[in-house]
């Protein structure tokens, strides 16, 4: 895992660039033949970048959500460690190639980086609520509000609605219906103030991707964001970190 510490060259990124138009290729054909996939809102996607995508995380295979419905090339920003997903595929992100956030150290190195793929005009995926422990949306972390602010990217929020249905429609030899849905950019975003008043005002920052996020959900999906308050009150206990007070494997740069 030691490569995951460090950007990747250019021409690292040349080399896999071949790997990765394979690998939304047949992210095309799977999502094909294995869901019923709707996909609503393509023409949102019509600027490029600098542009952060952003979206609810419910499910392991997100991330190939976000390959298959991308008309452009991605990097993604996402956990080193990933509880939630079966160990037979973690193969499958280091093959593509993102940066790691380490959980629990800030992740300097990792929101650095972002900065640079946004400054050089290209796009940056990212789930604001740093890990898919729960099926309804969540308050995000602070990185995506962060990294925001400081690249003045906007942000095209996507929802994914369906994909924990998909392995176990599979088993009873049924076709998951699935739905992707992509709503408009919105930003960029400005911070006023310093200190406490900065911090709080980057908490808004993430709580309005959040909203544009649950916008193109089911509304029992919605979560913390959802209108109706007995959802609300269902989801509370679901915005518990499950990952505060630990730290996983680098700081200051080194893996341990």
């Amino acid at each position: 895992m030691a490569n995951f510490a460090k950007s990747i060259p250019q021409e690292e990124l040349a080399k896999r660039r071949p790997l990765r138009r394979f690998m939304q290729w047949l992210s095309i054909v799977a999502f094909r033949a294995l869901t019923r996939l709707e996909i609503i809102g393509e023409e949102n996607f019509s600027e490029k970048g600098p542009l952060i995508m952003v979206g609810n995380h419910f499910c392991f295979i997100d991330p190939a959500a976000f390959v298959r419905i991308a008309p452009f090339p991605i990097e993604f920003i996402g956990g080193a460690v990933t509880p939630h997903a079966p160990k037979i595929l973690g193969f499958i992100p280091r093959l593509w190639g993102y940066l790691p956030v380490y959980r629990g150290t800030g992740s300097r190195f990792a929101l650095k980086e972002a900065g640079k793929v946004l400054k050089e005009g290209k796009v940056l995926a990212i789930f604001p609520e740093g890990g898919a422990w729960a099926e309804v949306l969540r308050p995000p972390r602070p990185g995506t509000a962060y990294i925001a602010v400081r690249s003045k990217a906007r942000i095209i929020p996507i929802g994914l609605v369906g994909l924990n249905n998909v392995f176990p429609s599979l088993a009873k030899f049924k076709r998951a219906k699935i739905q992707f849905v992509i709503g408009k950019p919105i930003g960029p975003f400005e911070t006023t103030g310093k200190g406490r008043e900065r911090r709080e005002h980057l908490d808004e920052i993430g709580h309005e991707i959040m909203r544009s996020i649950a916008e193109l959900l089911p509304e029992d999906k919605r979560g913390f964001y959802s209108n109706d308050p007995d959802i609300r009150k269902a989801a509370k206990g679901t915005e518990i970190y499950p990952w505060d007070n630990q730290v996983e494997g680098e700081v200051e740069g080194e893996i341990h």
